[in-house]
């Protein structure tokens, strides 16, 4: 499935980003990030996202997040089978005021009764990406709900440390890998003015080089503010 179709690059989550030709969604892991294999001028590429949010700040998205258990939970009394509500990205601040889980509710069901086991379908609602696949087939009804939100729980000065960890494992990368973090903070995380966390940002960065094979990992933070390519220093907006 190409998300891109399905006008995934318009989501808050690609909003800055360089556009794509083909992005295929790969995975998650427990940590709450996201894989994607994308396609750019002719060369693949390895995506990892994720959506955070200050640990202050939570309770915005512990709002969003019930809306959305309620529209699975009132999904199940008509599908039937077991599903896997898979939420990619989501402007929690845009829906807090609009967001109606008896209108995304009668979506899911929609696409649900056309799934057979093993399908999915891109499940599109206001700023709400979801995948949505029928795992196997029975006479009653299950949607597991899958979030879509870490909470960043240090402080702003240690924003690095979250970077080194989310790329453990491609310090050798062969292939170019794209790392996207979404801060969903009202206050964003990054802050040009802390010069602690720039020079910690900045050595994590130089850090990367000597180990590339071939090509260093781009490092995008984006925030209400626009997006920063973190070895070159642009800014995208």
């Amino acid at each position: 499935m190409d998300l891109v179709n399905y006008g995934f690059q318009n989501s808050n989550l690609f909003r800055f980003m360089p556009l794509f030709d083909e992005i295929l969604y790969t995975g998650r892991d427990e940590e709450k990030v996201r894989r994607y294999k994308a396609l750019r001028e002719g060369q693949s590429c390895v995506i990892l996202s994720l959506n955070f949010i200050r640990e202050e700040e939570k309770i915005i998205w512990e709002a969003v997040e019930d809306f959305l258990k309620r529209a699975t939970a009132q999904a199940v009394s008509r599908v039937h089978g077991s599903y896997l509500f898979d939420l990619l990205t989501i402007d929690i601040h845009q829906e807090l005021k609009t967001f109606k889980y008896t209108e995304l509710s009668e979506l899911i069901v929609n696409n649900a009764i056309r799934l057979d086991a093993g399908q999915t379908r891109m499940i599109k609602y206001s700023s709400a990406y979801a995948l949505l696949r029928k795992k196997v087939d029975f006479e009653w009804g299950k949607i597991a709900f899958e979030s879509a939100v870490s909470v960043f729980k240090d402080k702003p000065e240690y924003l690095d440390l979250l970077i080194k960890y989310l790329l453990k494992g491609f310090e050798f990368a062969y292939d170019p890998v794209i790392l996207l973090l979404n801060d969903l903070s009202r206050e964003p995380v990054f802050d040009r003015q802390n010069s602690l966390q720039q020079s910690r940002l900045k050595k994590v960065i130089e850090d990367l080089i000597p180990n590339s094979m071939e090509f260093v990992p781009e490092v995008y933070i984006q925030d209400r503010n626009g997006a920063r390519e973190l070895l070159s220093g642009t800014t995208l907006k």
